[in-house]
C-alpha cells in the first residue's frame, strides 16, 4: 500500500513538471553568433565528408592520376579534418573570427582534394 502511494505521488510530480510550459527569452546576439559559428563548422564538416566521398570513388575506380597525387589528396583531407576540430573548439569558445579563418582553410583543402580526385590518369 505504501509503495502505491509513493508511485502515485511520483507519477503526479512527473505529470505536473512534464506539462509545465518552457519559456524562452529573447535570443542573445552573442548566442546567435555562437550558433552561426557552430553551423558554419557543421557545414564545413559536411564539405570534408563530401571531399572524402569524391576521393574514395576516384581511388576505388582507379582513376586517381598518380600515387603521389593520392598522397597529396589524403594530406589535404586529413588537414581539413584537423582544422574542423580546431574550428569546433573555437566555436565553443565563441571565437567567431578564428572559426571563419579555419573554415576558409578547410574549404581550400577540400577544394584541392576534390580537384585532385577528379584529375584523370593520362
Amino acid at each position: 500500500m505504501e509503495n502505491i502511494r509513493h508511485l502515485t505521488t511520483g507519477l503526479f510530480l512527473i505529470a505536473s513538471l512534464g506539462s509545465a510550459p518552457l519559456m524562452a527569452g529573447p535570443l542573445d546576439p552573442a548566442d546567435q553568433s555562437h550558433q552561426d559559428s557552430v553551423r558554419a563548422v557543421h557545414e564545413a564538416a559536411h564539405e570534408v565528408d563530401h571531399a572524402w566521398e569524391v576521393y574514395h570513388r576516384a581511388a576505388l575506380g582507379g582513376t586517381v592520376a598518380s600515387p603521389a597525387l593520392q598522397a597529396t589528396i589524403e594530406d589535404h583531407l586529413h588537414e581539413a579534418r584537423t582544422l574542423i576540430s580546431q574550428a569546433l573548439e573555437a566555436a565553443q569558445q565563441g571565437d567567431d573570427r578564428q572559426v571563419e579563418q579555419l573554415v576558409q582553410q578547410v574549404r581550400v583543402h577540400t577544394t584541392h582534394a576534390i580537384e585532385g580526385s577528379k584529375e584523370q590518369k593520362r
